[in-house]
């Protein structure tokens, strides 16, 4: 037993120590944002999507391309617009000429089939062309013309919104935004954060970032992931927290029923174990604590709790409604606390 745990212990400071190295590199390129930075991170570990929401011009787009070009994957940018149609992004088949001077048709791949795929503005494109990567984010498959195409593994969508500006826009349906991993909010950098921005971008100073990781290393360390252990009544604390966001519930709170219309999918759950699983090894454990859950409970909600029209009406954004939920459920369940009384 001895053996088995120094051996864990010693895949959890390997894997901090290569994290810290990909983010290290990703800080040649990007100033501050650490928790978006760590959110980005945490979904390529976990083998999820990661969606990105913010106002124009603060490196979202730069943030995806510098972990692109950290990483010894292809890389693919699709900008979003509403003209673009499905088979600009699944790939279509053509009619092409053989030797033999027969024509047949071939399928000619489209911009998804890559490793990391940028889906910049993904709310500027219509339903049908968004629907489009449903299968995609899900299954890692392409079906066209009746036909299946895998991708290669690992496959990230990292797609990026503007939250302010909704005229030419379509709000993600629900389905899709239960796909994503992880919504992060990108906030403004603050005045140190600013300034060194403005120093590295205006004095002609030029970067230059390294591979530091490929596909198959990342493969692994999403294995080494699944195996950190989650104990039984941790768990039932996230099942407890998701449960808490579904309106008239039996564990539902005050501020679910006075504010929340739909509450999360099972996904919620699978996110904040798989998460909450990055986390502790971050921290040196081979063990999820009930903090690590409470430090990725809000970019693992706030896309898959759908508040009412009183929410909106009173000005209540949706991670004003995870807090307090957060905050009243309590670790331990009344079953445990009533066995240890």
């Amino acid at each position: 037993m001895t053996n088995v745990a120094e051996q864990m212990q010693q895949q959890a400071d390997e894997f901090r120590q290569r994290y810290q190295a990909v983010r290290e590199e990703i800080g040649k390129m990007i100033v501050g944002h650490d928790e978006i930075v760590h959110g980005v991170l945490t979904s390529m570990f976990v083998g999820g999507h990661c969606l990105l929401e913010g106002v124009p011009g603060l490196g979202k787009t730069m943030l995806v391309r510098t972990l692109a070009e950290t990483l010894s994957l292809e890389f693919s940018r699709i900008q979003f617009t509403p003209d673009l149609m499905p088979a600009d992004i699944l790939g279509t088949n053509m009619i092409v000429e053989n030797e033999q001077g027969r024509k047949m048709f071939e399928f000619q791949k489209g911009p998804i089939f890559t490793q990391i795929c940028l889906a910049d503005e993904i709310n500027r494109a219509t339903p049908k062309t968004q629907s489009a990567l449903l299968e995609t984010m899900q299954e890692g498959t392409v079906t066209v013309a009746g036909h299946r195409y895998v991708l290669d593994k690992p496959f990230f969508v990292l797609a990026t919104q503007n939250p302010i500006e909704q005229e030419g826009t379509y709000p993600l349906p629900e389905a899709q935004l239960d796909r994503f991993l992880f919504k992060l909010v990108v906030g403004y950098s603050s005045r140190d954060e600013l300034n060194t921005i403005v120093d590295r971008t205006t004095r002609g100073t030029i970067i230059e970032t390294n591979k530091i990781m490929n596909g198959e290393e990342i493969l692994r360390w999403q294995k080494l992931v699944r195996d950190v252990i989650l104990a039984s009544h941790v768990q039932d604390y996230i099942v407890r927290l998701v449960l808490a966001t579904h309106p008239e519930g039996p564990l539902a709170q005050e501020v679910t029923n006075k504010y929340v219309r739909w509450g999360s999918s099972p996904r919620g759950a699978q996110t904040l174990a798989l998460a909450a699983k990055v986390r502790a090894l971050l921290d040196g454990r081979f063990n999820v604590s009930f903090e690590d859950i409470r430090r990725v409970y809000l970019p693992s909600m706030r896309h898959r709790t759908l508040l009412n029209f009183e929410a909106q009406a009173e000005g209540i954004d949706v991670d004003q409604v995870l807090l307090e939920i957060l905050e009243k459920v309590p670790e331990k369940s009344d079953a445990a606390l009533a066995a240890t009384a």
